[in-house]
């Protein structure tokens, strides 16, 4: 168990290739290299495409993380990989590069959950997590609310989504209205000219006997479907489309439901702090509206800056940078990338 240890974290879930390097609670660098330029033009992420990326940018991002901090790899205490969930192909760079660094140097290694480095990064702005607290992470591959009552290894999932995660939905939606990808972005950008109340798209999963089921699940498959047909029907009939009133009106209800279930959850659970982290996270309007909710029912919200909302290897430099402070025994150095790790494994220590 070590105070304020230096831990270098590497993040390869999806198309961000990040290392970050924290001291305890402070962040020293926080280097990422984008492969989303090339994913654009298929209108999604081609896993493929995605691996080669990373295979070319590991190295150079590693030691331009390590030249911002002003550190070697000597002085690291420690080494975090994400080891899932995420693309198995680029899951496989990030572990295999964080293995040979490990061997390389004798540094201890810890595979950690790529949600739960979501939760930690939120300690790079805001301080130690107060536990136990709700996390509700929203991103394009998972929308999640989870309770947190010991970071280094007892994370719940209370609910998630049953079918296309919010970001997902996003992206889709960008795609009918013309708007390019990623969709979250130009999506937040097109609202904030258009009328939120323009229509009223369906809230998935909040009518009575939804909840009785599916409390505090998601789902924007169905609300997906309903920008779609009103889109066609307006087209049909040789109506222009309002993409800023269409884009503003679906993520209304996209962040309606989302805070409404979050803010319900740490109400019934008797928790005082709510953590939003996720890609989705960086959205303007969720993050207005959440903090709108959450003063009214007198609950703490968390978040970190826009930055460190998005893939990154600060907030795995800072799960596992929590790991070590705590005690936590460091991964074999055989574990697998695992696609669809567990959301509740924080970390791999004695896990295979």
């Amino acid at each position: 168990m070590k105070s304020n240890p230096v831990v270098m974290g590497i993040e390869t879930s999806c198309d961000e290739t990040g290392v970050g390097i924290v001291r305890g609670h402070e962040l020293l660098a926080d280097a990422v290299a984008s492969s989303v330029d090339e994913h654009a033009r298929f209108g999604g992420v081609v896993p493929e495409v995605a691996s080669r990326a990373h295979l070319e940018a590991m190295v150079p991002t590693v030691q331009r993380a390590l030249d911002d901090a002003g550190l070697t790899l000597a002085d690291l205490d420690g080494i975090a990989v994400t080891a899932g969930p995420g693309l198995a192909g680029a899951l496989m760079v990030g572990v295999g590069a964080a293995k040979a660094y490990s061997l390389a140097t004798g540094v201890p290694l810890y595979g950690v959950n790529h949600l739960s480095a979501h939760i930690a990064v939120d300690t790079l702005e805001n301080g130690p997590i107060p536990e136990p607290a709700i996390g509700l992470l929203v991103s394009g591959g998972h929308s999640s609310i989870m309770m947190v009552e010991d970071l280094a290894g007892k994370v719940t999932q209370l609910g998630a989504s049953i079918d296309d995660a919010a970001g997902e939905a996003f992206d889709k939606v960008a795609r009918l209205l013309g708007l390019p990808f990623p969709g979250g972005p130009y999506i937040d950008k097109a609202a904030k000219e258009g009328d939120r109340a323009f229509v009223r798209f369906p809230r998935g999963l909040t009518a009575a006997k939804d909840m009785e089921k599916h409390r505090y699940d998601f789902s924007f498959s169905g609300l997906k479907t309903a920008v779609a047909r009103w889109i066609e029907a307006q087209r049909a009939e040789g109506n222009n489309v309002p993409v800023n009133d269409v884009a503003a009106a679906f993520q209304e209800a996209v962040c309606d439901v989302l805070t409404q279930k979050a803010i319900l959850a740490a109400k019934e659970h008797g928790v005082g702090t709510i953590l939003l982290g996720g890609g989705v996270a960086a959205n303007s309007r969720l993050r207005t509206l959440a903090v709108e909710r959450a003063e009214d029912a007198g609950i703490t919200l968390r978040y970190p800056r826009p930055k460190l909302c998005t893939d990154n290897g600060a907030m795995v430099a800072a799960l596992g940078s929590h790991l070590v402070s705590a005690g936590v025994a460091p991964s074999v150095i055989d574990f697998p990338a695992n696609s669809s790790m567990d959301v509740e494994v924080v970390s791999l220590a004695n896990r295979l």
